[in-house]
């Protein structure tokens, strides 16, 4: 049930982080692998170990904001493999972090550009593909940012809570297709992207004071949750977000109450 043996799929984002990490699971399944990125270098690693596992891999460039070149990547994966089973949205990032009133006009359209037109554009080509086939999943990658205020990261927040509300849509749309669409709502996950707030001991023990598994996640940690959705294990899965947070989003007390429960049995 949650094997990929015979099936293909295509990652964006699959240089580094969590699409790599995605990109080698699903190899690790057994599919075969389209993996995509804006530039090829770091990608034709990943390949290189995805064809170590017994798998094919093909390297695609691809500036995922644009719809020419998505469609002609979607286009060349069907021609290479076959078809297509599998797309996962994970290209993503939030470029700069700073009050509201500072960000500018281009950071929204970059974020915009990168978080939410990325998705559509691979949903529309994909999804043409996968209603035509009458099967197939897509898993876009989303964010504790969209469930909730981040300050600091207003535009990559509103445009993962976007993405959230896209999958839900889109779920509805095909479910009669045999279609299935989802999404991976990810916490705080140790990447390139994160290593600014990581790497700095006083910032990163802020951040996991709302944690309560007090740990930063691994990009390994998002890989189950997308074989699970991305295989028959989840044929009755549709319109779902995952979340995999350390239980952050589980407590509505935030970091004051976090911190009392390591105080154990209390008076009130």
């Amino acid at each position: 049930m949650f094997g990929l043996e015979g099936r293909t799929a295509l990652i964006t984002g699959a240089s580094r982080g969590i699409g790599r990490a995605i990109a080698l699971g699903c190899a690790e399944a057994g599919a075969d692998v389209a993996l995509l990125a804006r530039g090829t270098d770091a990608v034709r690693e990943v390949a290189e170990t995805v064809e170590k596992l017994g798998r094919r891999a093909v390297v695609l460039t691809c500036d995922v904001g644009d719809p020419d070149q998505v469609r002609a990547a979607v286009s060349d994966t069907v021609a290479q493999f076959g078809g297509l089973d599998v797309l996962v949205n994970n290209a993503g990032g939030f470029g700069f972090a700073g009050p509201f009133l500072e960000l500018t006009a281009q950071d929204w359209t970059d974020a915009i550009r990168l978080n939410l037109a990325s998705v559509v554009h691979f949903c529309r080509e994909a999804g043409r593909v996968m209603v035509r086939q009458r099967s197939g999943s897509l898993i876009n990658v989303g964010s504790v940012s969209g469930v909730g205020g981040v300050p600091m990261l207003s535009h990559y927040a509103a445009t993962k809570a976007a993405v959230a509300s896209l999958t839900r849509s889109l779920a509805a749309e095909w479910a009669a297709s045999g279609v299935r669409v989802n999404c991976v709502v990810p916490g705080w996950i140790r990447t390139e992207l994160t290593s600014v707030m990581s790497g700095q001991e006083q910032i990163s023990d802020g951040l996991l004071r709302s944690v309560p598994a007090r740990r930063w996640g691994d990009p390994e940690d998002v890989v189950g949750a997308v074989l699970y959705l991305a295989g028959d294990g989840a044929r009755m899965t549709t319109g779902s977000c995952l979340t995999l947070d350390g239980g952050m989003t589980s407590t509505i007390g935030g970091p004051t109450l976090i911190d009392l429960m390591e105080m154990g049995r209390i008076p009130v």
